[in-house]
């Protein structure tokens, strides 16, 4: 589980993203596996294609506070996202970047990981609105925050029946790209 007793979570990039699905699907995940979670969102004026942003904190003890002044583990989506939120990201905290839409910015005090979640979701799965699934599943994975049967409950909980095998199959490429870079994250 988790090595500090809270951590905290950015998801950004732009709308139809599934940014905020994803940041509610993990949240569900970690208080399934008991710890305390509180997520935000905010949205740009557009419904779909403007910014948008979940911020996600994950502790063993109550959290006092729905925001961070920093967190520990930035995930961008979409490049004008990053520019606006890469300054939250704390030093020594890990960036994850879609090579697609994010180019690796110019800091030398964070760890970025590349994760190609739209090349799978399009090339492998056949659906690009899976890729916020795809980072989920590889997120858990590298994390170990929650129990693999929490995300698949939480999924189950939040995503419409008919989404649910896309979803657990996106979760699961996500799983094996982890897996198969043999990287975890020290959280």
């Amino acid at each position: 589980m988790m090595k500090k007793s809270r951590i905290n979570l950015q998801f950004c990039g732009f709308g139809g993203q599934g940014l905020v699905l994803s940041a509610t699907v993990f949240g569900t995940a970690a208080v399934y596996a008991g710890l305390n979670a509180v997520q935000t969102q905010s949205y740009g004026s557009e419904a779909r294609g403007g910014e948008c942003q979940a911020e996600l904190i994950l502790a063993e003890e109550a959290i006092k506070s729905p925001t961070a002044k920093a967190v520990d583990i930035l995930i961008a989506m979409s490049q004008p996202a990053l520019k606006r939120y890469l300054e939250r990201l704390r030093p020594g905290g890990t960036l994850l970047i879609d090579p697609r839409f994010v180019v690796h910015p110019d800091r030398d005090d964070i760890s970025i990981l590349e994760v190609p979640v739209a090349q799978i979701a399009i090339d492998e799965i056949g659906k690009q609105i899976t890729a916020n699934m795809v980072m989920l599943g590889f997120l858990r994975q590298t994390t170990g925050l929650m129990p693999e049967d929490a995300l698949i409950e939480a999924i189950k909980s939040s995503v419409p029946a008919k989404f649910l095998k896309v979803n657990l199959e996106a979760v699961e490429r996500g799983k094996q790209l982890a897996l198969a870079r043999n990287i975890t994250l020290e959280v």
